[in-house]
């Protein structure tokens, strides 16, 4: 587990790469997926929750969309105190993970169905079919579809045939 002491000048340790980093650098660490823990660096208790805390409330402030609404922080605020407090902490740890696992799951769907999670490669294959479709109906498309004037034209050849006999 890597270590980040904060100091009072409220600067970032990473004491395995022996150089300060940034909440940018710990949001990073966060998507990646890299254990760590942020110690006070005078006392050492744990300081990673709030480190969280601030990364998160800079999130909601950049304005990328927020996932903490009003209603859910004031629904969240409610809960301290209450005797459901830790089975709400649970309850959110739990609905968070299996969002991410079906959230996996439709990406993993979709790129089986489409070829691709990407909305433009999506589009793309969706354009590609409906051209496919139009040229069906396009003279020398399919066999299996034809030109409607091409009827007439064997009437019309068919009444000379008979008209000449």
């Amino acid at each position: 587990m890597r270590i980040l002491r904060k100091y009072t000048n409220r600067r970032l340790y990473d004491t395995s790469r022996s150089c300060y980093v940034t909440l940018e650098d710990v949001k990073q660490l966060v998507l990646n997926g890299e254990a760590f823990q942020v110690q006070d660096s005078k006392t050492g208790n744990d300081l990673t929750r709030n480190i969280l805390l601030q990364i998160i409330s800079e999130q909601e402030a950049q304005g990328h969309g927020t996932l903490l609404t009003n209603q859910v922080l004031q629904q969240l605020i409610r809960f301290y105190g209450d005797s459901m407090q830790g089975m709400m902490a649970q309850y959110l740890e739990q609905s968070i993970a299996s969002f991410l696992e079906h959230q996996e799951r439709i990406r993993e769907q979709m790129q089986t169905m489409m070829g691709a999670a990407n909305p433009l490669t999506m589009m793309n294959r969706i354009a590609d079919q409906n051209m496919a479709m139009w040229n069906m109906f396009s003279p020398g498309g399919s066999a299996e579809h034809h030109n409607p004037g091409d009827d007439q034209n064997k009437d019309d050849e068919g009444s000379g045939n008979k008209g000449s006999g």
